[in-house]
């Protein structure tokens, strides 16, 4: 593959027989949407979609000094992450601001997978490495892994028909290892490889990026067919093939961040949240930076705010109060659910408490907004 040639997952040929419309994201040829963008988002918060998500990074983190290499890396603290559970946090350089945003899964035996965005794989690998001492090993694997997520109120019943474990029984950021078409569990380490056991050894994890209910399932790159297929046909005309295009409508709708879009390297936290991605119990790279920051009191922070549904609010729209430039949008979209104008943006500290009215430029008009509480749906 050459520099200008976008990477394509194991499911491509899948996503081409089943009419997906592909697009360049990150580096990636990925399917954008196959029968439509509301369809398919109606079809996630009504039953169930899956995503081809193969696109994602994977940092296996090891040995003896990992916990405390990822305790000093993550404004999260990862103690909160015992075996078989992972957490959500953010990474940060020295001055606070965010490098990126993901989930940690402790595999247990002193392992830990990292998933962090495409678009900002290399530069969390190049960090990590620059910050990492003698006792944790970091190995990239994200060219082996290959990952389905399977969300919806009807995600986890379909999901559950494919493994004779009881990933139902799971909590919300649970990771076991299950096999697809047969009782054993296995090793969560056993994702690097393809083949384990009777069946395919997957790594299931109960979080998504939609906000519903469900599954990311790693897989070994060579047994990723096999993944698929049997979901597919577990799901029938249960399961609808979902692209990015209604993966951002869905998480904007549950107000999850998008990396490059909602923080892109000017933001810390603090300005970001959620509040409780910092556990300020522990020491972390960026932690004086933001307290610092936080006791001046004087930062912007991102807003959930809601128009009408004429009024659509879109990245870098103006965000004004009496006339007066305050800030910008950072996502915005027409709400499939609520019919209505959503959108994240920054705004000064002062004016983000719920209730605060603002105005949004909308294709050079002010269009009324407010500042609600998240989630939107």
């Amino acid at each position: 593959m050459t520099d200008t040639e976008l990477r394509r997952s194991p499911f491509f040929s899948r996503h081409l027989a089943a009419g997906a419309k592909m697009f360049s994201f990150a580096g990636w040829e990925m399917p954008v949407q196959y029968t439509g963008i509301i369809e398919e988002h109606n079809a996630v918060r009504t039953s169930a979609g899956l995503f081809d998500v193969s696109h994602i990074g994977n940092l296996i983190i090891r040995g003896n000094g990992a916990k405390e290499f990822l305790r000093r890396m993550l404004t999260n603290n990862i103690d909160l992450a015992v075996p078989g559970k992972g957490i959500y946090a953010h990474i940060l350089k020295d001055d606070g601001t965010i490098i990126d945003d993901t989930i940690v899964y402790n595999l247990g035996a002193d392992g830990f997978l990292l998933a962090p965005n495409a678009s900002t794989k290399d530069t969390v690998l190049s960090w990590l490495n620059k910050n990492v001492n003698g006792d944790a090993e970091i190995i990239d694997v994200s060219s082996k892994v290959a990952c389905l997520a399977i969300q919806g109120p009807k995600a986890v019943e379909i999901a559950q028909r494919t493994t004779g474990a009881d990933v139902s029984g799971m909590k919300r950021f649970g990771v076991v290892a299950a096999s697809i078409g047969s009782k054993d569990q296995g090793f969560l380490p056993d994702i690097l490889e393809c083949g384990k056991g009777n069946g395919t050894i997957c790594m299931f994890a109960r979080t998504g990026y939609t906000g519903e209910d469900g599954f990311e399932i790693y897989v070994g790159w060579e047994a990723a067919g096999t993944l698929w297929d049997s979901l597919v046909a577990a799901g029938g005309n249960e399961l609808t093939l979902a692209g990015f295009g209604c993966r951002d409508t869905l998480r904007l709708e549950k107000g999850m961040l998008l990396s490059g879009t909602d923080f892109d390297g000017r933001q810390t936290s603090l300005q970001t949240g959620p509040p409780w991605v910092i556990k300020w119990d522990h020491g972390f790279v960026g932690k004086e930076a933001m307290e610092a920051q936080k006791d001046k009191g004087e930062y912007d922070v991102l807003v959930p705010l809601v128009t009408d549904g004429k009024n659509i609010p879109r990245h870098g729209y103006t965000i004004s109060k009496n006339g007066k430039n305050v800030g910008f949008v950072t996502s915005g979209t027409l709400s499939p659910i609520l019919k209505k104008g959503i959108a994240l943006g920054y705004v000064p500290l002062s004016m983000s408490s719920v209730g605060t009215e603002l105005e949004i430029d909308v294709r050079g008009r002010p269009a009324a907004a407010a500042v609600v509480k998240l989630p939107f749906v």
